[in-house]
């Protein structure tokens, strides 16, 4: 049995020296793959022959040691080594390597999870980070707002070029100087419009007719002595002369008399009746007799009148009687050329519509005027009917020439001296004026004669002031039925950014503009008619309108120009500064900011500025306010910015699907409060960004991927997760540079780099194959070797069974 064992003794040993060279040639054959772990392998000793187990020491005896013959050795372990292979430097950014314990975690084919110390990944068609042999990686991923979401272990994706972020604005940092020097900001621009009408109420469209006033004929007048009255005997003078009403009526005006027809009377106690006048068509409603006292043929009395229809008049009046009648009066007439106006009035509420076209002009030498077909009115709306004319030496001015009661029309004769009228008001040609409740529609603007409307009509009102010298973005407002002027100049303050007093901060109120024409900033109606904007003080808050500013577009398409032009009558003063900046919101939607810095306050200690901030893209929810903030700012005595007493500013986003508000802070730090000739400001940095795109990452030791985007934001895209085994060895190689928990390995411990006794990532790196080449080789050698010497054990085995064969020779 002693050879036969030696041979199996040897057989073992061959097979071991085998394995060694199965070990050490993968070793090399991975010396370059990527992550690879050699594996060293171990023996024991397989079976004992045991002869004797010897005998202990006795008092005879010193004992004797076992007898055992070994029968070969056997493959106890074929384990990795988990030593840390050389970190190499790669120029793929996906290459990453572990330096400490760790591993890789992989999703195998059927979803269960691998683990590799393989570092080389790639991206594959759905930006998916994936080893060389298509196995994805997993970690924990990012929720639609980048943040880590770490619940579940999922594939890890950098969607390069797809992936898109912006970021809101939220810090502003200033720079600049502001000067304690220059005028202070206590005056505001102030702009209006011409006087404006309100066609609210109506108004005489036609002009009255303008004639000489007619003399009466006398070649058809008769005249009949019939007994019955008081007249006593002798010879009389009459005269005729038409009216424009009744005697004691208003108007009871008279035209120019006629000649004078003389008649006798031979009784006494008679009356003379007259009759057969000529009935003119000038509009005359009744026609008066005059007649001389038999004493006095120089002076006429009033007889009697009637209506022109009428078909005579009876004289009856002694000359006692006759005398205390009212006498003719034909001494006031007019010489030169006139014209007319007419007007309806109400006493009750002092107000007086705009004129008829102007009658005339009329030319008269020593003679007296006409005017038939005054127009009638709404007896509801109006009092009075008022005639205006101009003297004969100022044809530019028209002054009160009467006012007759009621607005039934009818005819009046002027005969009044310049002289008389001269002293009274003068025509108001705008007629009523507008008010806040005032309807936009009824607004109406007079060029000289000609009246037109503001508005011809609902539409919308695109309206672009000017601020600073500078346009303003375009609002729009919509013209209704009933849109009023109150609306309207509110629209127009808000779209200016014009902030009233007391502003958001009632302790710190916005200051009210000195000057002619000071009060708080805003718009309103003057008593005359006329729309008035204050803007806010300084020179680089003065606003004004062009005449392109304003556009009506009409539902038909067709455009406008809107007939109301402003004029400056207060020039804005103050030292100030502009900045102009763009911000962006939640969606990287650009947002226009301008910055104005007034001079508000200076004493011998501090300087205080007020800053105001408006912003074309303010999306509130109704109306279009630009105005999106305001405060004080306060140097000290050497100019160094002390405090601020509102830093925020407020851009609503309401109708965009933005974050709202886009809220983000001024910081004031670096402004300084030196003298300066011009204080200047100036946004040196924000920190909001457009939209951009997914163009490049890194990632970190710890296992975060931030992406870097195209505006220059980062953001997380994954972290990756490693594992950790309390024993590596004891992991269940896969092939691939996979491995697979093994029933000796533990359980897998899952973290962050750097966290539980896991290593850290190198990204842009390799791990290189951990194999001794040269100690490969060495155990090589040996093995090959030891497999020698145990071929010559089985042949010397051989040699002797061979001698003991030749003992049957």
């Amino acid at each position: 049995m002693g050879l036969a064992s030696a041979m199996s003794t040897a057989l073992t040993g061959l097979t071991a020296s085998e394995t060694t060279i199965d070990v050490v040639g993968n070793n090399l054959a991975n010396s370059n793959t990527v992550g690879f772990k050699a594996s060293d392998a171990s023996f024991a000793t397989q079976f004992l022959q045991t002869q004797s187990l010897g005998s202990a020491p006795t008092a005879g005896s010193g004992g004797n040691n076992p007898r055992q013959i070994g029968l070969g050795t056997m493959v106890a372990e074929i384990s990795p080594s988990f030593t840390q292979g050389t970190i190499e430097i790669s120029a793929n950014p996906t290459d990453l390597a572990i330096q400490g314990d760790g591993f890789f975690i992989v999703e195998g084919a059927q979803g269960e999870h691998l683990y590799s110390r393989n570092g080389i990944f790639k991206l594959n068609a759905q930006s998916e980070l994936v080893t060389i042999t298509g196995n994805r990686l997993l970690g924990h991923g990012v929720d639609s707002d980048f943040q880590v979401e770490a619940t579940s272990l999922e594939p890890l994706t950098i969607p390069l070029g797809a992936a898109a972020v912006a970021r809101p604005t939220e810090n502003v940092h200033l720079e600049g100087t502001l000067s304690p020097t220059g005028d202070l900001g206590d005056t505001a621009e102030v702009i209006q419009t011409g006087v404006l009408s309100d066609t609210k109420w109506s108004y005489p469209t036609e002009a009255p007719t303008v004639q000489r006033a007619l003399r009466p004929a006398i070649d058809d007048l008769q005249t009949d002595v019939e007994p019955g009255g008081e007249i006593g005997a002798g010879t009389y003078s009459y005269k005729i002369v038409y009216a424009d009403g009744p005697t004691g009526a208003n108007p009871s005006t008279e035209g120019v008399a006629s000649t004078a027809v003389e008649v006798a009377v031979n009784d006494p106690n008679s009356s003379v009746q007259i009759s057969g006048w000529e009935i003119p068509d000038a509009g005359y409603s009744h026609v008066r007799v005059y007649r001389t006292p038999g004493d006095d043929l120089s002076a006429y009395y009033f007889v009697g009148e009637a209506a022109m229809d009428a078909d005579s008049i009876t004289d009856t009046l002694s000359d006692d009687d006759l005398k205390e009648q009212p006498p003719l009066d034909q001494t006031d007439t007019l010489s030169g050329a006139y014209q007319y106006y007419v007007t309806f009035y109400n006493d009750a509420a002092n107000r007086e519509s705009r004129p008829t076209p102007v009658a005339g002009p009329m030319i008269v030498n020593d003679g007296r005027i006409h005017l038939n077909d005054i127009p009638a009115g709404d007896g509801d709306e109006w009092t009075h009917t008022r005639i205006y004319r101009n003297p004969a030496d100022d044809t530019g001015s028209f002054h009160l020439l009467t006012e007759i009661p009621g607005v039934d029309g009818g005819s009046y004769t002027d005969s009044i001296p310049d002289s008389e009228i001269e002293q009274e008001p003068q025509i108001d040609f705008d007629g009523p004026k507008i008010a806040a409740s005032t309807l936009v529609l009824d607004m109406v603007r007079r060029d000289g004669s000609t009246y037109s409307p503001v508005f011809s009509g609902p539409g919308t009102l695109q309206f672009a002031g000017r601020k600073g010298e500078r346009t303003l973005a375009m609002k729009e407002f919509e013209i209704t039925e009933s849109t009023t002027v109150l609306e309207l100049y509110a629209f127009m303050e808000s779209a200016m950014g014009i902030q009233s007093p007391p502003g958001p901060d009632s302790s710190r109120p916005i200051p009210p503009s000195e000057g002619t024409y000071g009060g708080d900033a805003g718009g309103e109606v003057t008593t005359d008619g006329r729309i008035r904007m204050r803007g806010n003080n300084g020179a680089d808050n003065a606003i004004s309108i062009g005449l392109a500013g304003m556009k009506l577009l009409k539902p038909d398409g067709t455009e406008q120009n809107v007939n109301m032009p402003f004029t400056s009558i207060q020039e804005a003063k103050g030292e100030s500064a502009v900045a102009d900046f763009i911000a962006y919101d939640s969606l990287g939607i650009p947002v226009a900011v301008r910055l104005t810095a007034v001079l508000e306050n200076h004493t011998s200690t501090a300087t205080t500025y007020r800053w105001f901030a408006d912003s074309p893209d303010n999306d509130p929810d109704t109306g279009s306010a630009i105005a999106v903030g305001t405060g004080l700012i306060t140097f000290d005595g050497e100019g160094n910015f002390t405090t601020a007493s509102e830093t925020k500013v407020s851009i609503d986003r309401r109708n965009v699907s933005s974050a709202s508000p886009l809220e983000f802070d001024l910081d004031f730090n670096q402004l300084s409060g030196l003298a300066t000739d011009n204080s200047t400001l100036a946004v040196s940095r924000q920190d909001g960004s457009a939209p951009g795109v997914l163009t490049s990452f890194i990632v970190g030791e710890d296992g975060r991927i931030r992406g870097v985007f195209s505006n220059g934001i980062t953001r997380d895209l994954g972290q990756i997760i490693l594992a950790r085994f309390g024993n590596p060895a004891g992991l269940e190689q896969k092939g691939q540079n996979m491995f697979a928990t093994g029933v000796n390995s533990g359980l897998a411990v899952e973290g962050r780099p750097n966290e539980q006794g896991i290593g850290s990532i190198v990204a842009g790196a390799q791990e290189l194959s951990n194999t001794d080449i040269g100690g490969n080789l060495i155990d090589l050698i040996l093995a090959a070797t030891t497999y020698r010497s145990n071929t010559r054990v089985i042949t010397t085995a051989q040699q002797m069974f061979d001698e003991l064969l030749a003992l049957r020779r």
